[in-house]
């Protein structure tokens, strides 16, 4: 077996927020590959979150970011259970990540659940269409559709998008890391980002 020294661990926890001890177990069992202990990490920290989404958020924080001089502007809203977490430097500092990934990132939505029925079957006929005109079989054209609306989700929705301090990370493993670590269910439950000069709807 490979010695796991702290520095290894440290490595670990600083990329996933998992406890001290989880990825030291985890780092163990599959002998230091550490892309490895990640991917168990991330499926345990999963499997906890789950447990913890349907509880209710009745508290949290409203942050704000600007960016680019005074160019770009965030509020977002993340709830949390308990006034406790809401007040936790790492629940704060996830909030503040969030708003910094949307003013770069520039999502339109929360989620994928956000994106209106109409809005999302016409992205899908607009992609298929693009596939089979560019000489794609018909019967092929739904699957490569279906990898293309990925991608889409990817740049509309806030917990889809990569992370811009770590592009093997999305949003949303961020914020099942928080919870599992946290033990209390959290959410983003909305945002606004503004730009100078930008065009309302």
């Amino acid at each position: 077996m490979a010695d796991i020294t702290a520095q290894m661990v440290k490595e670990i926890r600083d990329r996933t927020g998992a406890p001290f001890i989880d990825c030291k177990k985890a780092l163990e069992e599959v002998a230091g590959d550490f892309d490895k202990a990640i991917e168990i990490l991330k499926i345990k920290g999963v499997a906890k979150a789950a447990k913890k989404v349907g509880r209710e958020t009745p508290e949290g924080t409203i942050t704000s970011y600007i960016h680019a001089g005074g160019k770009i502007g965030v509020l977002v809203e993340i709830k949390c259970e308990t006034d406790f977490v809401a007040r936790n430097d790492e629940f704060q500092a996830f909030a503040k990540e969030v708003a910094m990934q949307i003013a770069a990132g520039n999502p339109r939505y929360v989620s994928r659940e956000f994106i209106p029925e109409e809005e999302l079957s016409k992205e899908k006929e607009i992609m298929k269409a693009q596939v089979i005109e560019s000489g794609k079989p018909a019967n092929i054209a739904d699957k490569i559709a279906e990898g293309k609306i990925e991608k889409f989700y990817e740049e509309v929705c806030l917990l889809d998008q990569v992370y811009i301090r770590d592009s093997k990370l999305k949003i949303n493993d961020l914020l099942q890391a928080l919870i599992a670590k946290i033990g209390e269910n959290i959410k983003v439950r909305r945002f606004v980002r503004f730009q100078l000069g930008e065009t309302l709807d």
